[in-house]
């Protein structure tokens, strides 16, 4: 079974910057297609960044220039590096992997930007 788990949320003032990294365990696979989401208070779950099967990454829009994915230096670990960050950046964050045609995904951590 794959689990994902997830760190680097809190708290932080509008203008900074925050890391969070991502941990896959349970596979053998190395894991191409793995990425960041999230969820603000009543709104659906959007997409962050994430390294698509190809190995290439994708942003949303509003993060585009702020945040940056990438992998880590363990196997199946993949970092967000946000910075300049918004109110609006108040959310929690997912971690998501799909491994063998299957999602999996973490708990999330929470990241809050105050203004």
């Amino acid at each position: 079974q794959v689990q994902l788990v997830e760190s680097g949320g809190g708290l932080v003032p509008g203008g900074g910057s925050l890391r969070l990294s991502c941990a896959a365990s349970g596979t053998t696979f190395i894991i191409n297609a793995m990425g960041w989401y999230r969820r603000a208070a009543g709104q659906q779950r959007e997409l962050v960044a994430a390294f698509r099967h190809d190995g290439s990454a994708g942003y949303a829009d509003s993060v585009k220039g702020r945040f940056t994915i990438s992998r880590g230096g363990a196997k199946n670990t993949v970092i967000l590096q946000m910075s300049s960050l918004r109110p609006e950046d108040t959310a929690r964050y997912y971690c998501k992997a799909d491994v063998a045609g299957l999602e999996y995904w973490g708990r999330g951590t929470q990241v809050t930007v105050s203004s």
